[in-house]
C-alpha cells in the first residue's frame, strides 16, 4: 500500500528453536497449496540459526545513516532466495538503541524485556530511525523497558537496494495530474510504465523475483534469531503489519508480542490490485474530512465555507498551477502530492489550508515549499518506489490488460477523482511485471495458535481502509483490536490519542490486551494556523 508518502501477552506455547529446526528438517510439515514451500521453511531455518549463532556486531552508525551517538548499528546477513539458504545473500542494516532499564517518572530500575522492532510500513520504507524515538517522552517507558531495534528491509537504503531507472531522471518537475485523462494521456502514461518495469527487470536481473512480503517475513525471523529473542516482540505499522501477520502464519510459535498499527487487508483476493481500488475510495472520503475541516475555519483561510467551496479553491489552485507552475517548480502533480499528505495526516492540514490560502492571495511560496520537488532526495526517492513496486507486483497476480485498470479505474474515479488515476500510475508497472508472480498466502491462525495480539486502527484511515483491521482481526483469533472513532490519521501508535497509547503501553509492558474489542474517542481535530501576513 501507499504509505511511503511515511511509520503483544502472556502465553504458553511450544516453543521450536531455528537451531533444532535446522537439525530436523523431516519435522517441517508438507505445505499446503498456495502456502510457503517446504525448502523454503528448512531454508528460513538454517538462516535464522546461523544468524543465531553470529549474532550482529553492533557499533557506530555510518555517517550518512544521520543518527544520534545513542544509536548503534549492525548488519544481518540473509538469503537471497530462502529456498537456497547457502546460496548468495545480502546484508540489511539493523540499528538499536538499548534499554535504559529505568522508569522515567520514578527512575527506578526496569525488567528488561528483549528487543521491540519495528516496521514502519511502505514498501520500500526504512525503519533505521525508529530507536530515536526512545528519547521522545511517549516513548520512554517503552525504551526502558526495551532495545528499540529498527532496519531497512530488502532492497532498501543500504540494504541491497533496488533501483528501477537512473534517479536523476526520476522526478520530471512540474507535471500535470488530470482527474479525468484522456486516451492519448492513459497510452503514454502506459508506455511510461512498461518502461519503468523493463528497467527493474534490466538493473536487477534475476534478483528481482526474490523481494516479495514472504521473504521480508522471513528476513524477520532471521532479525529476531540474531538479536537473541526465542520469541519476537514485533510493532508494525501500515504495510508492516502484513509483514507480521505473515510471519504470525508461518512463525507463530515464535511470536511474543504483536502490534499491527493501520492494518492492511490481508484477504489473498485483495493483495494488492483491489487494496489500492478500496484504497482510492478511501482517500475521497478522507479528502472530504480535510474540505469540511477547512470550510469551518473559513474565517482564518478564506477557502470557503461548505467543502464544495473548498474544493472549488483546490480547483482553481490546480488549474492556475497548470497554466503557470508556481515558482515554475509545483504543478499539479506537485500539489497533488502535497494535498495526499494532509488525507494521510490530519496534523498536515493547517500547513495545506494555509499554502492554498496565500497562493489564492498572491503568494506562491509557502505551496512552493511544501509542494516542490527536492533533488537531494531524488535518490531515496526513486529506490522508495523501486521497492515499492518490487514486493507488491511480485507478491500477487495483477491484471496484465490495461483495458481492465481502465474499466475499473475510470468508473471509480466518477465518485472518487482525489486519488484514483494519481494512483493507477504507481501500479501500472505491475501490469507489465516481468518477474514471477507469487500467491498471496492466506493469513490465519487458529484459536491458541498465538498469544494475544494487538490491532490498532483508526475508522476514516485512507490508506488503510478499517475494514482491513476488521478482516485481520477476523482472521487471528485471540487478537484486541482497538478503534480510533471518527478519526483517520494513518498510524496511531504513539500518536495524538492518548486513550490509544495507553492500550498500546499496556499491552507491550504488561501483555494486557483489552477483551476483544475496545474504542477510544477521536483525538482532537488540529487547531487553524493563521496565515502569515
Amino acid at each position: 500500500m501507499r504509505t511511503a508518502a511515511a511509520l503483544v501477552a502472556t502465553g504458553s506455547l511450544l516453543l521450536t528453536t531455528p537451531a533444532a529446526a535446522a537439525r530436523t528438517p523431516a519435522a517441517v510439515p508438507a505445505p499446503a497449496p498456495g502456502s510457503p514451500s517446504a525448502s523454503e521453511a528448512r531454508g528460513t531455518a538454517v538462516a535464522a540459526a546461523r544468524a543465531a549463532s553470529e549474532g550482529i556486531g553492533f557499533g557506530p552508525c555510518a555517517e550518512e545513516q544521520e543518527l544520534p551517538p545513542t544509536v548503534e548499528c549492525g548488519t544481518l546477513s540473509v538469503p537471497l532466495d530462502y529456498a537456497r539458504p547457502d546460496g548468495e545473500r545480502i546484508r540489511l542494516t539493523v540499528s538499536r538503541s538499548r534499554a535504559t532499564g529505568k522508569d522515567p517518572a520514578t527512575g527506578r530500575a526496569v525488567p528488561r524485556q528483549g528487543s521491540l522492532v519495528n516496521n514502519p510500513g511502505g514498501p520500500g520504507v526504512s525503519g533505521m530511525y525508529f530507536p530515536m524515538l526512545g528519547v521522545v517522552p511517549g516513548w520512554k517507558r517503552l525504551a526502558a523497558a526495551y532495545d528499540l531495534v529498527g532496519y531497512a528491509p530488502r532492497g532498501v537504503g543500504r540494504s541491497a537496494p533496488l533501483s528501477c531507472t537512473d534517479p536523476t531522471a526520476f522526478q520530471q518537475g512540474p507535471a500535470p495530474a488530470p482527474q479525468h485523462p484522456s486516451a492519448a494521456v492513459k497510452r503514454e502514461r502506459a508506455a511510461r510504465a512498461a518502461a519503468y518495469a523493463r528497467g527493474c527487470a534490466e538493473r536487477s536481473g534475476d534478483a528481482l523475483r526474490h523481494y516479495t512480503s514472504l521473504n521480508n517475513a522471513r528476513d524477520l525471523d532471521v532479525l529476531r534469531a540474531a538479536l537473541g529473542e526465542t520469541r519476537l516482540t514485533f510493532l508494525g505499522s501500515s504495510y508492516g503489519t502484513y509483514i507480521g501477520a505473515l510471519y504470525a502464519t508461518l512463525f507463530p510459535s515464535h511470536v511474543r508480542r504483536m502490534v499491527f498499527d493501520s492494518a492492511v487487508n490481508p484477504a489473498p483476493e485483495r493483495i494488492w490490485y483491489r487494496n489500492n481500488l478500496a484504497q482510492s475510495a478511501a482517500f475521497e472520503d478522507r479528502w472530504a474530512d480535510f474540505r469540511a475541516w477547512a470550510a469551518r475555519h473559513h474565517d482564518v483561510y478564506g477557502l470557503g465555507d461548505t467543502a464544495r467551496k473548498v474544493g472549488d479553491s483546490y480547483d482553481v489552485v490546480r488549474e492556475r498551477l497548470a497554466r503557470e507552475p508556481a515558482g515554475g517548480k509545483a504543478g499539479p502533480a506537485q500539489l497533488h502530492a502535497a494535498m495526499l499528505k494532509a488525507a494521510y495526516y490530519d496534523d498536515h492540514w493547517p500547513q495545506r489550508a494555509h499554502a492554498l490560502s496565500a497562493y489564492l492571495k498572491g503568494d506562491p511560496a509557502p505551496l512552493v515549499e511544501q509542494a516542490e520537488e527536492q533533488p537531494e532526495a531524488a535518490a531515496e526517492a526513486e529506490n522508495t518506489r523501486a521497492v515499492y513496486l518490487a514486493v507488491e507486483c511480485n507478491d500477487a497476480p495483477w491484471p496484465t490488460d490495461f483495458a481492465v485498470w481502465d474499466r475499473d479505474n475510470t468508473r471509480l474515479a466518477r465518485r472518487a477523482p482525489f486519488e484514483t488515476w494519481d494512483n493507477v500510475w504507481t501500479n501500472l508497472p505491475c501490469a507489465y511485471w516481468p518477474a514471477p508472480r507469487q500467491r498471496p498466502l492466506d493469513v490465519r491462525a487458529g484459536q491458541d495458535a498465538l498469544p494475544p495480539t494487538l490491532v490498532l486502527a483508526a475508522e476514516r484511515d485512507a490508506a488503510t481502509p478499517y475494514d482491513g483491521a476488521l478482516e485481520l482481526h477476523r482472521r487471528l483469533a485471540g487478537s484486541a483490536l482497538v478503534t480510533e472513532r471518527d478519526a483517520g490519521s494513518h498510524g496511531l501508535a504513539g500518536g495524538a490519542n492518548a486513550c490509544v497509547n495507553a492500550h498500546l503501553t499496556a499491552y507491550l509492558l504488561e501483555g494486557r490486551v483489552p477483551g476483544r474489542r475496545a474504542s477510544c474517542a477521536p483525538h482532537p481535530a488540529p487547531a487553524p494556523a493563521a496565515p502569515a501576513s
